[in-house]
Parts: C-alpha cells; sequence; structure tokens
C-alpha cells in the first residue's frame, strides 16, 4: 500500500468536505427565513448535518495525518506545509469540543473558514515528503509542535467567536462616531481575512498558468571578520513582478496583460535573498483581495459586517462572550506548555541553551504575555463584552504574524519552519 498517495486523497478529501460542511453551517444560519414557520427545526436539521459532513472532514484529516506518518517514518509537522496542515486539524478539533459543550452552529459559519484558509495555505508550500533534517531529529518535535499548535487552534476559536460576538452587538444602523468606528474596524478584520484568501487564488491561479520570472540579484553578507562579501543568486517569481528584488537584473519574465517589466523595486533595506519576492507576494495579495473585496462589496451593496449582522441577532451576546473566553481558557495553558516551556527544553538540548531571543521565541513570547494580560483584563478588570472581544482579534492577528510573518520573512534558528 502506497501510504503516502492515500494521505494525499484524505487530504483533498478532508478539504471538500470541509468546503461542504461550511456551505452546511451557512444553510442553518441563513436558511431560517425560509423554514416556513419552524426556523429553530430549520437550524437544528442543517446544524446537524452540517456537523456530521465537518467531523467526517476532521476524520479524513486524521487519516491523512497519520497515513502520511506512517508514510515517511515520522510526524508530518516538520515543515510549513505539514504544520499548517496540523494546525488546521487541530482548529477543527478545538472547534468540535466548544461545539460539543455550547451546541452553537453559528460559530461553525466562523470556525469552517478559518481550517480551510489555513489548509489551503498549507498547499502553497511543497508537499514532497521529506527526510528529518538533524534539528529537528528528536522525539521533542512531537510534544512541542503539538502542544503549540493545539493551543493556537483553541486560542483562533476564541477569536472566531469574539468576532461573531463583535457582529453581533456592533449597532449598525446607529450613525454616531463611535459605532462608525467599531463598524470601520470589523470591516478592517474582515478585509483582512479576505486578503488571506487572495493570497490564496494569487498564488494557485498564477501556478495553474505556469508563469515564472527569474532575476539576478547582487547581495552583500558580512563575514565574522568583518568583511564584505558579494553574493550573487538567481531569484524565482512564480507571480508577476510588480516588485522586483534590490540590486537586481531581469534575467526572464513571462508577460502578464501584455507588462513583462517589474514596475517598483524592493526598497534598499530588503535587500536579503527572496526579500522582494516576499514584498511581491503582499503585494498580489492585498490587490487580489481589495478586489475581491470589492466585488463582494459591489454584490451585496453593503458592508459585509451588516450582511452577517442580520444573521446573529437571535444569538445571545453573552454566549458568545463566554465561548470565546471559554476557548481562550482552554488555549492558553497548552500554549504555554506547547510553545514556551517544552521549546525552552528542547533548545536546552539542542541549542545548550533556554533563551536565546531568537525571532520565533521572541514572538512566542509576546503572544503569551498578550493573553496573559487579556485573561488579567478580563478576570480583574471586568473587560467583558466588546473590550475582551477586540483583544481576541488583537490576539489572532499576533498570532498568525508568529506563525507566518516570522517564518517567512524574519531570518532565525527557526527558518527551517519556511518554504
Amino acid at each position: 500500500m502506497n501510504w503516502l498517495d492515500l494521505s494525499s486523497s484524505a487530504f483533498i478529501a478532508a478539504f471538500f468536505l470541509y468546503c461542504f460542511g461550511f456551505l452546511f453551517y451557512v444553510m442553518a444560519i441563513a436558511g431560517r427565513k425560509w423554514s416556513h414557520g419552524d426556523p429553530a427545526g430549520h437550524e437544528r436539521k442543517w446544524g446537524r448535518i452540517a456537523f456530521i459532513v465537518s467531523a467526517l472532514g476532521l476524520a479524513a484529516q486524521l487519516t491523512f495525518f497519520f497515513t502520511r506518518w506512517i508514510g515517511q517514518g515520522h510526524i508530518p509537522v516538520s515543515n510549513m506545509y505539514e504544520f499548517m496542515t496540523f494546525l488546521g486539524m487541530a482548529v477543527m478539533l478545538a472547534f468540535v469540543i466548544i461545539f460539543l459543550i455550547y451546541r452553537k452552529p453559528i460559530l461553525g459559519m466562523f470556525a469552517l473558514p478559518l481550517v480551510i484558509i489555513i489548509i489551503a495555505y498549507a498547499s502553497v508550500f511543497p508537499q514532497e515528503s521529506q527526510p528529518l533534517i538533524p534539528a529537528l531529529n528528536s522525539y521533542w518535535l512531537k510534544i512541542h509542535v503539538t502542544t503549540a499548535a493545539l493551543g493556537e487552534a483553541f486560542l483562533a476559536v476564541g477569536f472566531a467567536a469574539g468576532l461573531l460576538h463583535l457582529l453581533r452587538t456592533v449597532d449598525y444602523a446607529s450613525k454616531e462616531k463611535s459605532a462608525r468606528r467599531e463598524r470601520f474596524w470589523v470591516e478592517v478584520t474582515m478585509f483582512m481575512l479576505i486578503v488571506a484568501v487572495g493570497f490564496i487564488i494569487s498564488v494557485f491561479s498564477f501556478r495553474m498558468a505556469g508563469y515564472e520570472a527569474e532575476f539576478r540579484q547582487e547581495t552583500a553578507d558580512v563575514t565574522q571578520a568583518g568583511e564584505a562579501v558579494s553574493n550573487v543568486e538567481t531569484v524565482r517569481y512564480t507571480m508577476p513582478p510588480i516588485v522586483q528584488p534590490f540590486n537586481s537584473e531581469l534575467l526572464h519574465a513571462d508577460a502578464f496583460l501584455g507588462v513583462d517589466e517589474p514596475l517598483l523595486e524592493a526598497p534598499s533595506w530588503m535587500n536579503g535573498i527572496n526579500a522582494g519576492r516576499k514584498l511581491n507576494t503582499v503585494v498580489w495579495s492585498l490587490l487580489t483581495g481589495a478586489i475581491l473585496y470589492g466585488l463582494l462589496r459591489l454584490a451585496f451593496r453593503k458592508q459585509l459586517g451588516a450582511v452577517i449582522h442580520p444573521m446573529t441577532t437571535d444569538i445571545d451576546p453573552d454566549d458568545l462572550d463566554e465561548i470565546s473566553y471559554r476557548a481562550i481558557a482552554i488555549g492558553f495553558p497548552i500554549f504555554t506548555l506547547g510553545a514556551l516551556i517544552f521549546a525552552m527544553i528542547w533548545a536546552q538540548i539542542a541549542w545548550s541553551r533556554f533563551w536565546g531571543w531568537d525571532p520565533k521565541e521572541v514572538w512566542a513570547l509576546i503572544t503569551w504575555l498578550f493573553y496573559s494580560a487579556y485573561l488579567h483584563l478580563r478576570l480583574s478588570r471586568g473587560w467583558h463584552g466588546k473590550r475582551s472581544s477586540w483583544l481576541t482579534v488583537i490576539g489572532f492577528v499576533i498570532i498568525m504574524f508568529t506563525l507566518i510573518g516570522v517564518n517567512l520573512v524574519i531570518a532565525g534558528l527557526h527558518s527551517y519552519a519556511g518554504v
């Protein structure tokens, strides 16, 4: 039996089951007005179907995880593709646990898209099975990475419930300045999620089109003796180069919409290898996300938050606030163990020091400090409701930067987690 082929099939099945599960959750909530006088029964029926389909998706992803583990001989969390797929699975597992406690189908409308975006993002990275590099060949890989990801998964579910709470409580009818400000920041949050979708659409669209461009880039490194050494590298783009690398020469570029020359050059402080390519990816993500957001605004003729708000009016906002807090209360100690305590133990074994101010370590600490402040403000200062929900949104942004920005943009000892 080819375990890796079975694993790939299970992954595809999980992705489509999650997509169908999300659609069924939307049908459960948005379809209540067509329920012929029994909205509660309609939500209960379709919510049950959505949960079953989503649970089947989780079972398929568990199959993917264990068959890939068997096929390659080590736990599949050693690169960005494997880690992000595991994180998506962990978010789904956290959602299932929270759902079984609170039984709120509308939470699936926000948790499932997170799972879908995360595993679609994972698919951007190389999927070939690779042997473990020496730095990762330790049983602490299983302990540290899985617990850190599970903790982040519960924090992500807390964000989903917090964002839903904001959509429920923000007043979309008021013309007061405070209400307009709240609507603006909710819409900014929705736009950020659309940009994440835009990134995935951009990457897959140009990958399917087979787009390629190459640059010859010269960079300067400083040796330990203080001498400057020039390096010449070839940088390959898979998206049209709006931004070319700093101090580079175009070798080849496929024409896109009749244009085959870059429009801009990366700033001088972004002179590292692949820095310009990453900036170009960010620009394309923002551009595609803005176009997608604009099309949605044209289709609905109102803010996206205003589209979702009427679907939330039957939910007690205090329930959403409680769900968000409980998810974070579960995830925080798990994250503390995985991302800090177990990480420091492994660092001592691997690098003979508990702490080294590596960028990933610093941002894991920032994440921990932020959620410590969240719990302190909620439990000691009485920050409930909107203030608490806004903190969950900010916390999720920090988590995403820790996972993506640090891994792919900032160089450090954890750079092996990148592409």
